[in-house]
């Protein structure tokens, strides 16, 4: 299916992109992009197991771009697309980054601190709020997921014979 270039679906397909990119480096398949004034400014994905960096996650490499790109440490005037919906750190490094809009593909049942376990975002004694719209592609975002720990645990139950 097309999406319409700068659309809300069109941005998380590109985040998608990403995911597909961590899915063939064996890592859990997390996408995300950053976009400022209409066009993608940093690109990311999941990198923790290849770097073995716990913080590796694409939230923070694309925040860690997106600031590095621009100048500056805050980004108010940007919008964050990713696959999955944020952990507690990444929600933190949103919050700290002053991200302006959050868009989620899937939501996190184990460790989702946009609303799912926590919400780090709705935290009222922060100083930052953070616009959030979740289900974008949602059952595409799912599937990968779900594709690459079906394949995880193939490769596991294979490797006991």
């Amino acid at each position: 299916m097309e999406f319409e270039a700068g659309s809300h679906h069109w941005f998380m397909r590109e985040a998608l992109k990403e995911a597909y990119k961590a899915y063939g480096k064996n890592e859990t398949p997390i996408g995300a992009v950053m976009v400022k004034d209409g066009s993608i400014i940093a690109r990311g994905h999941n990198q923790k197991e290849l770097t073995n960096d716990p913080t590796n996650h694409a939230e923070m490499a694309v925040i860690r771009e997106a600031c590095a790109k621009l100048g500056t440490w805050r980004l108010n005037d940007c919008d964050l697309y990713v696959t999955l919906e944020p952990c507690t750190m990444c929600a933190g490094a949103i919050i700290q980054a002053r991200v302006g809009r959050l868009f989620i593909g899937s939501l996190d049942p184990k460790a989702g601190a946009a609303g799912s376990v926590i919400d780090v975002l709705k935290v009222d004694a922060f100083n930052h709020r953070v616009e959030v719209t979740y289900g974008i592609l949602q059952e595409e975002c799912s599937e990968i997921l779900k594709n690459f720990f079906k394949e995880l645990r193939k490769r596991k139950s294979n490797r006991k014979i």
